[in-house]
């Protein structure tokens, strides 16, 4: 897709309601939205020695996608 040529991950076909398991707020997210969203909670979940050079890029170009293309989201999400 145009503009997300850094990100390699699958691209869902529908987006889905998301909630912050630390604050229970919640928000509803499309369909690359969610594809992001979820690779970078995947990340969190890799042990900081597996954290390579590309693990580390692409998780800060998925919180920048945020920051860009939906600030509500990341706020909820991910601050």
């Amino acid at each position: 897709m145009k503009g997300l040529e850094w990100f390699s991950g699958q691209i869902y076909d529908e987006g889905g309601l998301v909630t912050n398991p630390l604050s229970g707020r919640s928000i509803e997210l499309n369909n690359v939205e969610l594809s992001i969203y979820d690779f970078i909670m995947g990340c969190n979940y890799l042990p900081t020695h597996m954290w390579d050079e590309y693990v580390l890029k692409t998780h800060r170009q998925g919180l920048d996608y945020f920051m860009k293309n939906n600030v509500e989201a990341y706020m909820v999400l991910l601050d």
